[in-house]
């Protein structure tokens, strides 16, 4: 039921070591066929590539994958639930703009009655059909009116507040980030894995281990932050905000 994968680090680096596998779980070692994505930054400026075919078999993913560099990512390999067919609107990761800044958003799992809430407002509306680019508008719509004004605990625990309720509607883990840091939910399955050698400091986050090495797995509901390849706070699944230093 899709992947995930979000990268940061300290400074700019290929990830072919890591988006190499993901991509062979486009449809190769795992049922992913239906899309894949990947959303990477120059500075502030997110590039978004994007594809409605299987990400294991794409000449154009397995390039990309090769020679990326960058500082930041998020990538996703899709299977089609909701809608259940492939599409280049409803392939992730989805890109909106919100306070001056553009997001990125990728999902893993199913929350479809979070289309029939409420309109998502003027701020944002989704391109395509899938309950996951809904969550995202819901998603930006609670942190617009806070993300410039109030400090980032604030507005991050809104965030995560939000994140928790739409939890509650099926699966939701997700990648979030607005080119400074990158914000992962990980509602009942995702890992995290800390590299430090002579190439910098990085977080890499995925759905399931990637490679060999200590990959750690989110406790159940929790929420966490990182910056420059830093983990920089943490929300456990209460909400309640754990921040660490910086």
């Amino acid at each position: 039921m899709c992947e995930l994968f979000g990268y940061s680090g300290d400074r700019e680096q290929g990830l072919s070591h890591w988006l190499a596998p993901f991509r062979s779980r486009g449809g190769g070692n795992a049922d992913n066929p239906d899309g894949w994505g990947v959303a990477a930054w120059d500075g502030d400026v997110a590039t978004l590539v994007k594809s409605a075919e299987p990400g294991f078999s794409s000449e154009r993913f397995a390039r990309l994958s090769s020679e990326l560099r960058t500082r930041l990512a998020i990538a996703h390999v899709r299977k089609a639930r909701h809608p259940p067919v492939p599409g280049m609107l409803n392939t992730h990761p989805f890109i909106h703009a919100c306070c001056n800044r553009e997001w990125v958003f990728a999902h893993n799992g199913m929350v479809p009655e979070v289309i029939e809430w409420q309109t998502t407002g003027p701020l944002c509306q989704p391109d395509g059909e899938t309950d996951s680019e809904y969550a995202f508008c819901h998603l930006l719509n609670e942190i617009a009116e806070g993300y410039e004004t109030l400090l980032r605990p604030a507005w991050i625990d809104r965030l995560a507040r939000l994140s928790e309720k739409i939890s509650t509607l099926g699966k939701f883990n997700f990648l979030l980030s607005d080119g400074h840091e990158l914000i992962a939910y990980g509602h009942d399955r995702l890992h995290q894995l800390d590299v430090d050698d002579e190439l910098g400091r990085k977080i890499i986050v995925a759905t399931e281990p990637l490679t060999e090495g200590h990959w750690q797995p989110f406790s159940p509901g929790e929420l966490r932050v990182y910056r420059n390849g830093n983990l920089i706070a943490r929300l456990g699944g209460s909400a309640r905000l754990l921040p660490l230093p910086h």
